[in-house]
């Protein structure tokens, strides 16, 4: 039945006045514009990016038979067509946000491709991470002149990209400290989505992408202390979920919520990568120097994170009771100490997978009491990826192996079974 026709019926039956009746069209069909509004936005971008490529495309095609003269003026026809595009944005379609956004990312692109063609025109030197870091230094400006979302999400990726190729890809392996500087750049514009944009789509690609540019050059800032680098990712990752449970977040969906989901899933893939024996044997035969730990950048941001998340936890736990209380929240506190212990003892591998047993049950648990079938088999899927791990990393007896595989698959089915059931029977 159509929405007027809804309406039609439960005035005539006198559920709702016409006051009201109104009021529902009026929200309905702003609702409408609003969704047509970002559809139309989204085909924009998309129509910006593929013209920028198909124009360079082209170029390409032809590149070889054209002089040095004709080759610079391509190179940098792009780049004055979409100045002259965003100009008039800025003047005549100030406020319509496809034109703002369809114009930036146009820019984005048309700055990559003249850098790259004049580079090649005169054959300047130098490499791929200098180009990155040139590229995203001529365009972040234009994040908070058209007020882009896009082209934050493109700053973001270029910048991360910028971080790999500089620290991770390269033979000299210098630290990125330049890159941090380019995220705090970005972050004035992070909080002016979360202020004005809170329920947009671009807000949460953000809150992935965002704690995402601090895990990636994380162990950058820790080369000092290596011993410190698993500490201080646990607690980030202890961070980000307290981040993630914070009411501003946790008001959305899961999937929207970069933080919490980033937070858990870390802090259980980096349990499960410590889970084996061989990290601990290795460890214990590591030669530890803690001589200069202490005035370390991986001691000092070790200790920045797990304050905050000590903050923030005492903080959620003073709105709720201690039943309600996770027990992921508490592995990066005892963490440190379990890695202290695992660099004298092997115990430390009873305990880490101990400790993932427990969040497994304990998450299933959880997800039988909400009646939320996502957080039950996050749980299940938790137990089931540990007993992979220990399958190939034990000498139990493959009928014995496969037993557990068969429970758990039991398990799978009866939970999900009951949990149907039971959402049935309540309506």
């Amino acid at each position: 039945m159509s929405l007027q026709k809804d309406i039609g019926e439960l005035i005539n039956a006198e559920v709702i006045s016409k006051e009201t009746a109104n009021k529902i069209r009026e929200y309905y069909a702003a609702k409408s514009k609003n969704s047509g509004n970002r559809l139309f936005m989204i085909f924009g971008v998309l129509g910006a990016i593929l013209v920028g490529l198909g124009i360079i495309s082209i170029i390409a095609h032809n590149w070889d038979q054209l002089s040095r003269t004709v080759k610079t003026v391509l190179a940098f026809l792009p780049l004055i067509t979409g100045q002259l595009i965003g100009a008039f944005t800025l003047f005549k379609k100030s406020e319509n946000r496809t034109w703002a956004e369809a114009s930036a990312v146009f820019i984005f692109f048309a700055v990559g491709a003249s850098m790259a063609m004049v580079s090649q025109v005169y054959n300047i030197d130098g490499d791929l991470s200098s180009f990155l870091l040139t590229w995203m230094l001529l365009c972040f400006p234009l994040m908070y002149v058209f007020k882009s979302s896009m082209v934050s999400l493109l700053y973001l990726c270029g910048i991360n990209y910028y971080v790999c190729q500089h620290h991770y890809w390269s033979f000299n392996n210098p630290t990125s400290y330049i890159f941090w500087g380019l995220l705090a750049i970005e972050l004035p514009f992070y909080f002016f989505l979360l202020k004005k944009r809170a329920s947009s789509n671009f807000s949460s690609f953000h809150h992935w992408l965002i704690p995402l540019s601090i895990i990636i050059p994380l162990a950058t800032l820790t080369d000092s202390a290596e011993f410190l680098t698993l500490i201080a990712y646990m607690s980030f990752f202890g961070l980000l979920y307290m981040i993630g449970c914070l009411d501003f977040f946790r008001q959305g969906k899961i999937r929207n919520n970069g933080y919490l989901v980033l937070g858990s899933t870390g802090t259980i893939s980096l349990l499960m990568a410590l889970s084996y024996e061989w990290f601990w044997e290795d460890l214990i035969e590591y030669d530890h120097i803690f001589e200069n730990l202490l005035f370390s950048t991986g001691f000092l941001i070790t200790i920045l994170f797990t304050l905050s998340a000590l903050i923030l936890l005492a903080n959620g736990w003073r709105k709720k009771k201690i039943k309600d209380v996770k027990p992921i929240e508490f592995v990066f506190i005892l963490f440190p100490i379990i890695y202290i212990i695992g660099s004298y003892s092997l115990v430390a591998i009873w305990l880490v997978n101990l400790l993932i047993l427990g969040i497994g049950i304990l998450t299933i648990r959880e997800g039988a009491k909400l009646n939320h079938l996502g957080i039950l088999n996050y749980g299940l899927m938790i137990i089931t990826i540990l007993i992979i791990n220990r399958y190939f990393d034990s000498n139990l007896s493959f009928v014995f192996r496969g037993v557990l595989f068969i429970l758990v698959g039991a398990g799978f089915f009866v939970t999900n079974s009951w949990m149907l059931k039971k959402r049935k029977k309540n309506g």
